[in-house]
């Protein structure tokens, strides 16, 4: 009988129609306008910074716990609206986080305490976390081959949000020979937890992608926070820079080739890490924001060395948003993708512990030369790492 099940089971699932490549397409592009209209709440929260110290005085430090607050409730819960996606679908899951950010953007808009500023990111963390999550996961679901790849915001999520679904069982043929290892079985989140509560906790390759998110994502963070004071204090945020004919202040010239650039280097990496390997590609990235982040501290105070080199940083950084919900989708299967990435997402909510510190560290030394050693340093160290310790730890837990 049980036999008998499992082979009407597979029938029905071998015939059912496999998923066209615009169908397939449509659901990334569907994820990707979502996320799109969430990137503000991070990206942009450097331009808030100064315009809320000098209204309110509360002090920078004070002001950059709101950024630490969104991207923690944006990361620590995602393991849990990950399960929640996984089995209820995504349309559900990020309409109501459409919702969610409409209502950050609005308090935003009023508030005039920092109980207010700090409300106002934990709701817009939550919605955000849910939105990228989901739209990641189901990602990585319809895509097993290319496994590297305000309130008006808040309405255009939950429309887009509409359209999107996971994928049926059988819907998506599996790879016929992927280029990246990947594993033939689907851990369950208390699997991939499992070695983190032994002795033997630091042979976990999870707990290795873990710490090195956390080294990478720092330096990046910091960057996004701290863009406009860092151009503040070296007295350049508004002097003029000419690249190919567009002249524009240095600090808005920045961000906006640092959006485009951290936009454009997810895909581009997602593809170099399909062609050379995971860790090799981890290893180039992470070793020229490392060195991005160096020069910058030198040239910082040259307006337009620091628009191209702020572009390198956020060129180089982007890429973990794309290379380790690969990996871990690779080592850990896609069944539980969108659960198994949120846990490992989280490491970038502990590296957004550090971001106001920074702050400290800058008022303490009298400059930011402390800061950018440091970023430069994590990264330097988890370049090695990738090629050195994840690869081999990889390549044992797949065996």
């Amino acid at each position: 009988m049980e036999a008998r099940v499992t082979t009407g089971t597979s029938e029905a699932i071998s015939s059912r129609a496999t998923a066209s490549e615009a169908t397939r397409w449509g659901q990334l592009i569907f994820g990707i306008i979502c996320m799109v209209m969430i990137a503000n709440l991070q990206y942009g929260w450097t331009l808030f910074v100064n315009p809320i110290d000098q209204k309110y005085h509360w002090g920078r430090a004070a002001i950059q716990v709101a950024f630490t607050i969104f991207v923690l409730t944006e990361t620590w819960l995602v393991p849990i609206e990950g399960y929640l996606i996984d089995k209820f679908g995504p349309r559900i899951m990020i309409s109501g986080s459409g919702v969610l950010v409409a209502i950050a953007w609005v308090i935003n808009s009023l508030a005039d305490s920092l109980l207010l500023l700090y409300l106002g990111a934990a709701i817009g963390g939550i919605g955000a976390g849910v939105i990228y999550g989901g739209s990641v996961g189901n990602a990585l679901k319809w895509f097993p081959d290319r496994r590297g790849f305000g309130l008006g915001q808040g309405i255009v999520v939950v429309l887009v949000a509409l359209l999107l679904r996971a994928p049926q069982p059988g819907e998506v043929a599996a790879p016929a020979a992927p280029a990246v290892q990947q594993t033939r079985r689907d851990y369950t989140p208390s699997e991939v937890l499992a070695p983190l509560a032994t002795w033997e906790f630091y042979k976990s390759p999870f707990f290795i992608m873990y710490l090195m998110f956390v080294m990478v994502g720092t330096g990046g963070l910091m960057a996004t926070a701290q863009l406009a004071p860092i151009a503040r204090d070296f007295k350049i945020d508004v002097v003029p820079v000419a690249i190919l004919g567009l002249t524009l202040p240095a600090l808005q010239f920045a961000l906006s080739i640092d959006r485009v650039l951290n936009g454009l280097t997810r895909p581009f990496f997602g593809w170099v890490s399909d062609q050379i390997g995971r860790e090799n590609t981890m290893f180039i990235a992470f070793m020229l924001e490392g060195i991005g982040i160096y020069a910058l501290l030198h040239f910082a105070n040259d307006p337009l060395l620091f628009v191209i080199l702020s572009g390198v940083v956020f060129f180089a950084w982007g890429e973990i948003y794309s290379l380790f919900p690969a990996t871990c989708t690779d080592i850990y299967g896609r069944t539980f993708a969108t659960t198994n990435y949120g846990m490992l997402y989280t490491a970038k909510g502990t590296a957004s512990l550090l971001v106001p510190l920074g702050n400290v560290l800058t008022s303490w030394t009298g400059s930011w030369t402390a800061v950018f050693v440091i970023a430069a340093i994590l990264n330097i160290i988890a370049a090695v790492m990738a090629p050195l310790v994840l690869r081999p730890m990889r390549q044992r837990a797949m065996a």
